[in-house]
């Protein structure tokens, strides 16, 4: 594939060390092998597969880049291989892929979307030292206390309160619902939402969980009528609301708004544009175009792939750098060595300009943004890292 060679400011084949790096953070030099291996564990089928797969692609044209630049360490050239397993949005499923990851010499870990497969294989990433760069954003995650965990964008916290801030400030003193998927991503930020909107003195009238393949929705449409519910909140997934949406619209329950989390914000959705009075999504993955970079990245992107990005491929893309700039700077392929040189690192990311991590493996630059569907498609509306 044709990519196109970063200058050094953007993370080229040399990777400029940052300032800080001085000979005694740098590890002995260990034996440098001719290929080192990246492991990509994301849900690659099933009903959420094109995230997963958008992840994966993420870090497939970083590494591309990368190889065709001359990716060096330690003035030894390295190829950089994938090792991508796909954990199927399932707990059990992601341990079983992450122990093959750890048996097949992986050096680090760009994984999981979901929360509750990202906190289950965490202890098997930990265990064999690997930095695990995750997306999921249930504070638990971070809360295990092990070193290897890395978050690349703000955690729910956060999006709960933009979600609360956001909801009580442009819908007013309405009528909500709350649906989740009854996962630990989906459950925890839409208790943590629906306790925002309390505290704001907003009437909740319904909060229920579904699991996460349910797209019968008729009776709870019904509800949600009979209840007047003007704005539902939920952390269910795309397909599920568009579902959602369509049986609200068979019974003609349409002056609704729908706000979402950040698993709405896909193309997926754009299917019910039109159908209910608006849709908004919350999300910490930032959309590409909004930053410098973005425009440049999604071009590549769709020259590579053929198709659009469809989630947060510019943050695996830019994790993937992140870890080759450890590897550059610790001189080493040591799992331990890039863990500790990533716990380090304030660096400029390629599209999403800075990535660095707080000691519990918080990213400090996340911030969450509200989305709404216009004209086919999402535009951003407002973004903040404080709410």
């Amino acid at each position: 594939m044709k990519s196109d060679v970063l200058n050094r400011r953007k993370f080229s084949a040399g990777v400029v060390l940052a300032p800080w790096l001085g000979a005694g953070l740098l590890s002995a030099c260990s034996r440098i092998p001719d290929t080192v291996k990246i492991g990509v564990a994301q849900p690659l089928s099933g009903p959420i597969g094109a995230l997963g797969q958008d992840l994966r692609n993420g870090v497939r044209l970083a590494v591309d880049e990368l190889n065709a630049a001359g990716y060096a360490i330690g003035g030894k050239r390295v190829v950089l291989e994938i090792v991508a397993v796909d954990d199927k949005s399932d707990a059990a499923a992601g341990k079983a892929g992450a122990q093959q990851l750890v048996d097949a010499g992986v050096v680090a870990v760009i994984g999981h979307l979901n929360s509750g497969v990202s906190i289950e294989a965490a202890p098997i990433y930990a265990a064999a030292g690997l930095a695990q760069l995750a997306i999921s954003t249930n504070p638990k995650y971070t809360q295990l206390g092990y070193d290897t965990t890395f978050r690349l964008v703000a955690n729910d916290d956060l999006q709960a309160r933009a979600i609360g801030a956001f909801a009580a400030e442009q819908f007013g003193p309405v009528r909500y619902a709350g649906l989740d998927d009854g996962t630990p991503y989906g459950k925890g930020l839409t208790d943590g939402a629906i306790a925002q909107l309390k505290a704001k003195q907003r009437e909740v009238v319904l909060h229920e969980s579904f699991d996460g393949k349910t797209v019968a929705f008729g009776p709870l449409a019904a509800k949600l009528k009979a209840d007047k519910v003007d704005v539902i909140v939920t952390t269910l997934n795309d397909f599920q609301v568009v579902a959602l949406i369509q049986a609200l619209k068979a019974v003609d329950h349409v002056n609704v708004r729908v706000l979402g989390g950040d698993t709405l914000k896909t193309n997926e959705i754009l299917k019910a544009d039109g159908l209910i009075q608006a849709i908004f999504a919350t999300s910490p993955i930032l959309d590409a175009k909004e930053f410098a970079a973005g425009p440049a990245f999604l071009e590549k992107y769709l020259q590579a792939f053929k198709i659009p990005v469809a989630y947060g491929a510019h943050y695996t893309y830019d994790s993937m750098y992140m870890v080759a700039s450890a590897m550059q700077a610790a001189k080493s392929v040591a799992p331990k060595d890039i863990t500790a040189t990533l716990r380090k690192l304030d660096s400029y990311a390629p599209v999403t300009q800075y990535m660095k991590w707080e000691k519990s493996g918080e990213q400090r630059y996340g911030a969450v943004g509200v989305y709404q569907v216009q004209r086919g498609q999402w535009e951003p509306r407002i973004r903040s890292d404080r709410w």
